[in-house]
């Protein structure tokens, strides 16, 4: 994904081109992909109020539980970099409901990432490992990268430098390796700071589908119609659609007659 790349041109592109598909919008799920995307790209340029502004309006459509749970993440995060403690509490109680009711590996670990950002001491430390387990058992390699860059961050402001450079050497691969550029960015500076010496990534762009526009795709290759592929998946046509508009953007194509040339075996997967 462009944002997490840290390039505004690109996510803007793929923003307005969400915005002008009335489908999407009308299933909610525009606004909520579309601000999420922009608070990943402000968080991780370092535009904590821009970041904030677009994770709240992508928190508006609580339907879209995943999205709407990520944005959350976003908000958190940038309201604790603005010193908004108040905003940040309410939206990790949220998180922490939201978690429950879901009960999946993936949103506990989002849970007690979010969590420990607003907890001090051995309960902080705790939960940044709870977070780490989680998202790892839940094979959400994004998610787990960033989660070892918060800890590796709190863990330099706890003067505990050896521990912090063994955490964000390994964000700072995993990120790299996912070609979130930004991020790796951040976790190379941090490294810095906690006392290594670490080279800046050559930048890499590999192209990166979530397991299920891995599935939407390749039933795309066989030529099966959005209303077909739904029917398989238990997907309305609509969301099948969005989720094809995510791969043309990720591939650089802009039609479903592209597909059938994409490489999709051995392609890498995040959740």
């Amino acid at each position: 994904m462009e944002s997490f790349k840290g390039r505004e041109s690109a996510t803007r592109q793929a923003v307005e081109a969400v915005t002008h598909d009335r489908l999407l919008w009308d299933e909610g799920k525009g606004t909520t992909a579309t601000q999420w995307a922009a608070a990943v790209l402000y968080y991780g340029l370092g535009r904590y109020e821009e970041a904030y502004a677009s994770a709240e309006r992508g928190c508006e459509n609580p339907q879209e539980l995943g999205l709407s749970l990520q944005s959350r993440v976003e908000l958190v995060e940038a309201a604790v970099r603005l010193g908004r403690t108040g905003h940040a509490a309410e939206a990790v109680r949220t998180i922490e409901e939201m978690a429950q009711v879901s009960g999946t590996a993936w949103a506990l670990g989002i849970s007690a990432a979010t969590r420990a950002l607003m907890s001090e001491g051995q309960a902080a430390d705790d939960l940044h490992q709870e977070a780490i387990e989680q998202l790892d058992a839940a094979q959400a390699r994004m998610d787990g990268a960033r989660a070892r860059l918060r800890y590796g961050e709190w863990l330099r402001r706890e003067q505990r430098r050896a521990e912090a450079r063994a955490q964000l050497s390994e964000a700072h691969e995993m990120l790299g390796e996912a070609g979130a550029e930004a991020f790796a960015e951040r976790a190379r500076r941090e490294l810095q700071a906690a006392g290594a010496k670490v080279r800046k990534r050559a930048s890499v762009t590999p192209v990166v589908l979530t397991a299920k526009e891995v599935e939407i795709a390749r039933l795309a290759q066989s030529g099966f119609t959005n209303p077909e592929i739904g029917a398989r998946l238990f997907l309305s046509p609509h969301t099948v659609e969005w989720h094809l508009r995510k791969v043309f953007a990720k591939q650089g194509t802009s039609s479903r007659k592209e597909i059938g040339s994409m490489p999709l075996e051995g392609m890498p997967t995040t959740s």
